[in-house]
């Protein structure tokens, strides 16, 4: 439980001040919705750290070396496994699908549970939140968003989908699939 504790402090602070895209909702919520995602998967204190911690390097330039330092090598794999290679040298227009190929492609080839279970959390998190926007703003809340067509999004997690087919029997993955059909099955 401590390491959980100290990787929602550590995330707390790294996030701070920060928001999700649409709503004023602090960034801190997403992850530490995808840990409770991920906890109702998992007991372990690694995965579900490291669900807290997914989004502290890509987004809050804290170094893979100090989650090591601090977490533990495992913790650090995990992060990084979920960590995308942002390509600062390309518009993230220009890189996303590049981005999103890397990740399904990942996911396919990978035999750490752990780190599938971590995207689960991770992106049922994201489509959950896209869920609500989508039922304020509408078609909208694509502009919000690097690839502006919501179809490149439904190839994405649909994608991801597949790839973590062998959570099918968790209410996790069966809501996330819900999730697709309520934003993309109009």
């Amino acid at each position: 439980m401590e390491l959980i504790t100290e990787a929602i402090i550590f995330a707390s602070t790294a996030h701070n001040g920060m928001r999700r895209k649409l709503s004023s909702t602090p960034y801190i919520m997403h992850p530490l919705e995808a840990a409770v995602i991920v906890s109702s998967i998992t007991s372990d204190p690694e995965i579900i750290a490291a669900s807290v911690l997914h989004d502290v390097v890509e987004d809050a330039n804290i170094q893979p070396e100090e989650i090591e330092q601090k977490f533990g090598k495992r913790v650090k794999e995990l992060v990084m496994a979920e960590t995308e290679n942002k390509r600062r040298n390309q518009r993230p227009e220009d890189s996303w699908k590049i981005r999103k190929t890397e990740a399904i492609e990942y996911l396919k080839q990978t035999q750490d549970m752990g780190a599938k279970i971590l995207y689960l959390g991770d992106k049922l998190s994201n489509l959950k939140s896209i869920y609500r926007d989508y039922k304020v703003y509408g078609d909208s809340i694509w502009q919000k968003f690097n690839q502006k067509d919501p179809m490149e999004h439904k190839w994405y997690y649909s994608e991801i989908s597949n790839a973590l087919s062998e959570f099918k029997d968790t209410y996790a993955w069966k809501e996330y699939n819900e999730l697709i059909k309520l934003i993309f099955d109009k």
